[in-house]
């Protein structure tokens, strides 16, 4: 399949793409965009890709879902659309940097390209999802495909931070090699379990301290 995707992922991938079930994901999607309203926009589907190449990845934080409400997915994890209103998961990231690094982030509104643009693949479990039914393209093979990013990503890099917040995130994690990475593993962000080990848990400068010890800049985050 030819699919429009940034070079250095398309040749690490190929594989994935020729796959059936690749094949029958991409008819879903497309037949999704067609009939329905599709969230993110069809051009921002692969944008954590575009923004964050593979040789240029240094941090990976796992999301689930793209957010399924106008205007707010943009293709990037726990990210939102400039001029929408920063979702409770997202405050409470920038609370723990606060917390963590005794700073204020970088960010100004939701957009999370800075991030992106640093090397921090912001990577969903899905990447596609009708409007106003969350979870509506699970179990359609995105899953599978991020599977095989997050495997490739470990597998061919060195001394990545992998980032896993809340069960879901640290079961995809799994097939991280911890001996040739960082993993940072914690409650998730959401409201309902930030006090219960998200808070506290420091992934900031944790991350930052293991990029700089492998020769690498940190991120401002």
């Amino acid at each position: 399949m030819d699919v429009k995707i940034e070079p250095s992922w398309k040749k690490v991938l190929t594989g994935e793409f020729n796959e059936d079930y690749f094949g029958k994901l991409a008819e879903f999607v497309k037949g999704e965009y067609k009939k329905e309203t599709v969230y993110p926009p069809a051009k921002f589907v692969f944008r954590a890709f575009e923004l964050t190449p593979f040789d240029k990845v240094k941090v990976v934080i796992l999301g689930q879902d793209p957010y399924h409400e106008f205007n707010q997915a943009n293709g990037l994890a726990f990210a939102v659309g400039q001029g929408v209103s920063t979702p409770p998961s997202l405050l409470n990231i920038y609370k723990e940097i606060k917390n963590d690094l005794k700073i204020d982030s970088t960010i100004k509104g939701g957009d999370l390209e800075s991030w992106a643009r640093q090397g921090v693949l912001l990577l969903n479990a899905t990447l596609t999802v009708r409007a106003h039914q969350a979870g509506s393209h699970q179990n359609k093979g995105w899953e599978r495909f991020t599977d095989a990013v997050v495997k490739v990503l470990s597998e061919q890099r060195q001394n990545l931070v992998f980032i896993l917040w809340g069960n879901y995130a640290q079961k995809k994690g799994q097939v991280i090699d911890e001996s040739k990475h960082l993993v940072i593993k914690s409650a998730h962000p959401s409201p309902l379990s930030a006090y219960n080990g998200f808070f506290g848990s420091a992934p900031f400068s944790q991350c930052n301290a293991y990029l700089i010890f492998n020769g690498q800049e940190p991120i401002e985050w």
